[in-house]
Order: structure tokens, then C-alpha cells, then sequence
């Protein structure tokens, strides 16, 4: 019967494979947290407030536009929510009661500094970053509508009631224009103050218009987008007229964010102008703010819809409000660097911008297209250039090879000759080479050339000498022969003999003075010729 095994338990394990294994547990525990918490988050969605002004404001009718189409295409949830503005957007914005937030960027500065004074446990670094942009909206200009044609210039408003809610940004806008012209509350009547001089909380845009179509104030100010439906109908049914707000650059010295504008000759009817003529104007950009708070992604995301869906955006906007339409055509990029008053650049907008702006080469392809076709046409120039030099060293080069090669001719003179002038093309050759009007591969070949030319000329030169030699033997031999016989001759004419070898001695002398006869066969024949008259005088 077999036994049974006993069941592997943890703490039989050795110390290292625990910690193995407990790694190994805690890394899977981790990872399947992650995983779960990205697909709850996934599914269940990003809610988020963004507090956006006046109702019947631009800015709201956007936000509720982006709202509608950012749903439609994410999981994230926007909750607009009406306000009094600027001024209190932000306070939300840094409380925390709000993530995302419409701004003008006149108001951001003076805001945070309000801020700060308000709420000193904040730290700098908190107030800093409290609140990023996203996105520029569109542009706010600052509109002035009259009644008394008397009323030409900003200034001409002192004493004057000006129907305005005394809160939000717009006031604040207000206030700065009033300012610069030497104008302080003193000297007006703001319809949006009680009789404390207080804020009304209640009232707003849709009294101020009332009261001014009631012709209980001379005039209104609103900080709006061109074309706006209420000021439309202030000039258009009733006695408003638009006057010029002047000196845009110089309120531009203490308020950075203000811009000069225009408002054109037209801009709210054509038939009759309204106005008759450009008016010179402010204006300031609507900024799309969020918490430094909300998640990079979300923010990102956001982004990516609003530039990717304007289309659809403008499609959304309120059918009540065509003239805000155009306006989503203008969401622009923040520029931090030209635009002082708008604050930095969320983290999550930065990722969408950096991802979306074109490549070096594609913002200047006109530029890299011409630079590539000059690089080309010097390549080419280069190539060419390179090909008539090398043709040329070539051409040299086949020069010496064949004046190498024609020295194989024994037409052209002796060996001796050929050989010094073979030496010569070997020094020019080389000289080129040196001054490189000939390649070394060319070298090589035209010396391969030198040594087969040299080699032939050595066995010419070789195949001369041994006839040489053999003719010189032959001559040599002839007069020893003469010579040796001579002893055949009757010895009793010794003194004949001696002059016949006397004669053939001097011959043979001759020979070897024109190089007829070597020295080895002139010394052979000495030799003869001593040994034939060593025998004569014997005898």
C-alpha cells in the first residue's frame, strides 16, 4: 500500500523562496489594484464643476456647448454652473468648490492678489499654481453704450449713472478703465450698488439692460465677445450708441493683459452702420482655467476634444445665440510669453499641444524642400566635379601605361634606350601621383604596367647580350684559330711568322677597342697567341 505524501506547507519553504514568493504575491497584489482601479475609473468617469459667469454670457453658452460634446465623447462628466464672474470663479477655483473655470485675464492678477490677502495661511507655492489654462476661448472687448449723444469720450461719463451688476470680473474691468481717465466711484453712479454702496448680489446683466432701456442710466459697460446679442439689441431697438474707449496701449503699462481693439464700422448692422465707423476699443482674452488639481489625463483629454470637435462644438451652442457660434472658431493655444496675464499652462494641455504641434520639418517644409534641393544640385555639382577629376587622373594615368607599354617596340631604338626612357614615365608617373593628378589606384595599375615592360626589356636586353657574346666567342675563336695555324708553316721563316701574328695581334687589339671581342676572349687569345710564339722562337 502506498503512503501518503505529506502536504507541502509554507513554513517547510526556505527563507529565500518566501521572500520569492512573497515578492512575487505582493508585486500581483499591486498590479491587480492598479488594473481595477483604472477600470473603475474608467467606466464610472471624471465629474467635474466648471463654473463659467453670467448665463446669458459667452462664456456660458461655450462651456455648455463643450460640456455637451466633451460627454458625448468621454466618460467625463461637466457640470457647468452660472456665477458672477471672474472674480468669483476664481474664489472657487482656489476653495477648491470648482475645477475648471472661465477668466478674463485682466482680473487674474488683481484676483490672486485679493487672494492672498484674503487667505494668508495659503503658502506661495499653492497660490502659484492654484489654477492653470487649458484653453483662450475667444476675445472680450470692452463695450461702452450711451444715450446722450453729448457722450463722445469715456471721460465725458462723470456724474453720469452707468448700468453695471457691481461684481465679477466685468466690474472689476470697469473699474481700471475708470481709473486710468481719473474717474473713481465718487464720480459715477453704478446701478449695481445699494444705497450703502454695496454690492447687490441680485442684480445683473438682464436688470442692468432694463434699467438702461427704462432710460434710468445713461449708460452701460459689459466686457463682451463682438456681436453680442444684448448689446445688439441696446443699439439696434433703443437710443444706444457705442463710444470709443481710447488708450488701450497706455492702461497697457499697469494691466498687461489689455489689448487694443476694434470694434469695426458694421459690427452690429450694415444696412445703417452700426457703428458708422471703427471704434477704437479694449480687450482681453477669455481663458478656459483648470485646478492644478484635476488629473494631467483628464485635462489632456479635454484638450484634445475642444481643438478636435469645434465644429461639432459650434453646432451645440445655443440656437438662442447664433452670434456665439464664430467665437468657438477662435479657441486658440495659450501663449504664456506674448500674453503676460494669462497664467501657465496646465500639464495636461502641454501634453496635447506638444503631441499636436508639427515636427520641425513640417513647420518649415518650404524651407527644408529648398534646403534639400540646394544640397542636392552641390551633391550632384560635387559628384560631377569628382567624376571629371577622376576622368582626368585616369586619362593621365592611362597616358604613362601606354607609354609604358609602347617601349616594347624595338622600333623605337635600342634597348638601352627604351629602358632609359621606361625610367622616365616611372618618374613623371610617380611626380603626378604625389601632386595627385593621378589616383594610386591608377599608380598601381600603370606600375603593373612598368614591371611587365621592364621584365621584357630585361630579356631583350638579355637575349642582345648573349648574341653578343656568342658572336664575340665566335671572332675570338677565328683568329686563335689563325693563330694556331700558323705553326703548320715551315719554321725556317720565323721572322715571317712573328709579323703574321704581330698583324693578327693588333687586329684582335682593334676589336677589343670597338667592343667586337670581350676581354675573356681577348685574354683566351693572348694566351694562344704567347703559347704560338713561345713555339716559334723554340724553333
Amino acid at each position: 500500500m502506498a503512503a501518503f505524501k505529506t502536504p507541502l506547507r509554507f513554513s517547510d519553504i526556505d527563507s529565500v523562496s518566501k521572500l520569492g514568493l512573497l515578492s512575487l504575491g505582493l508585486a500581483s497584489g499591486t498590479l491587480l489594484v492598479f488594473i481595477s482601479f483604472n477600470f473603475i475609473n474608467r467606466f464610472s468617469g471624471t465629474k467635474l464643476i466648471l463654473v463659467a459667469g453670467d448665463e446669458k454670457g459667452e462664456s456660458y453658452i461655450i462651456s455648455k456647448a463643450i460640456e455637451e460634446v466633451v460627454e458625448r465623447k468621454s466618460n467625463i462628466q461637466i457640470d457647468v454652473v452660472a456665477t458672477g464672474g471672474t472674480k468669483e470663479n476664481l474664489e472657487k477655483l482656489e476653495k477648491g468648490e470648482a475645477d475648471l473655470a472661465t477668466a478674463q485675464t485682466d482680473v487674474i492678477t488683481e484676483e490672486i492678489n485679493t487672494i492672498r490677502n484674503r487667505n494668508p495661511q495659503l503658502s506661495e507655492p499653492n497660490l502659484q499654481v492654484a489654477e492653470r489654462t487649458v484653453v483662450v476661448l475667444y476675445k472680450d472687448l470692452f463695450q461702452l453704450v450711451v444715450r446722450d449723444p453729448n457722450i463722445k469720450k469715456f471721460v465725458q461719463l462723470r456724474g453720469k449713472t452707468i448700468a453695471l451688476p457691481a461684481k465679477g470680473g466685468q466690474y472689476e474691468s470697469f473699474k481700471q478703465v475708470a481709473k486710468h481717465f481719473g474717474l473713481s466711484e465718487k464720480d459715477l453712479k453704478i446701478t449695481g450698488l445699494d444705497s450703502n454702496g454695496k454690492p447687490n448680489p441680485a442684480y445683473n446683466d438682464g436688470l442692468a439692460d432694463k434699467d438702461f432701456l427704462d432710460k434710468k442710466a445713461d449708460a452701460l459697460f459689459r466686457v463682451r465677445a463682438l456681436g453680442n446679442r444684448s448689446i445688439s439689441t441696446l443699439v439696434q431697438e433703443s437710443s444706444g450708441r457705442l463710444v470709443p474707449i481710447e488708450q488701450a496701449e497706455a492702461m497697457k503699462i499697469l494691466h498687461p493683459a489689455l489689448e487694443s481693439a476694434t470694434i469695426p464700422e458694421g459690427a452690429y448692422g450694415g444696412n445703417l452702420p452700426i457703428p458708422e465707423t471703427d471704434i477704437p476699443t479694449v480687450a482681453v482674452s477669455r481663458l478656459l482655467l483648470a485646478s492644478n488639481k484635476v488629473d494631467q489625463d483628464v485635462i489632456q483629454e479635454i484638450t484634445q476634444i475642444i481643438f478636435e470637435n469645434r465644429r461639432e462644438i459650434a453646432n451645440v451652442v445655443d440656437t438662442n445665440h447664433p452670434e456665439v457660434k464664430p467665437l468657438v472658431a477662435t479657441i486658440s493655444q495659450p501663449d504664456t510669453t506674448n500674453s503676460p496675464g494669462i497664467p501657465p499652462i496646465h500639464p495636461g494641455a502641454i501634453a496635447f499641444y506638444e503631441q499636436s504641434q508639427p515636427s520641425f520639418i513640417q513647420e518649415h517644409a518650404d524651407y527644408v524642400a529648398l534646403l534639400l534641393t540646394v544640397a542636392l544640385l552641390i551633391s550632384s555639382w560635387l559628384r560631377q566635379i569628382k567624376i571629371w577629376v577622376e576622368s582626368r587622373k585616369k586619362n593621365e594615368a592611362d597616358e604613362y601605361i601606354e607609354s609604358a607599354i609602347k617601349l616594347m617596340n624595338e622600333s623605337i631604338g635600342d634597348v638601352v634606350f627604351r629602358q632609359q626612357l621606361l625610367d622616365e614615365a616611372f618618374n613623371a608617373a610617380a611626380k603626378a601621383l604625389i601632386q595627385e593628378r593621378i589616383s594610386q589606384e591608377s599608380f598601381r595599375t600603370f606600375n603593373e604596367a612598368y614591371k611587365t615592360t621592364r621584365e621584357a626589356l630585361e630579356r631583350e636586353a638579355k637575349f642582345d647580350q648573349e648574341n653578343i657574346d656568342k658572336k664575340q666567342r665566335e671572332l675570338a675563336a677565328k683568329y686563335i684559330k689563325e693563330i694556331v695555324e700558323l705553326l703548320n708553316y715551315d719554321m725556317q721563316q720565323k721572322d715571317l711568322l712573328q709579323q703574321k701574328i704581330d698583324v693578327i695581334l693588333r687586329e684582335v687589339a682593334q676589336r677589343l677597342i670597338a667592343d667586337e671581342i670581350s676581354e675573356e676572349s681577348f685574354r683566351t687569345f693572348i694566351e694562344a697567341y704567347k703559347t704560338t710564339r713561345d713555339a716559334i722562337d723554340r724553333n
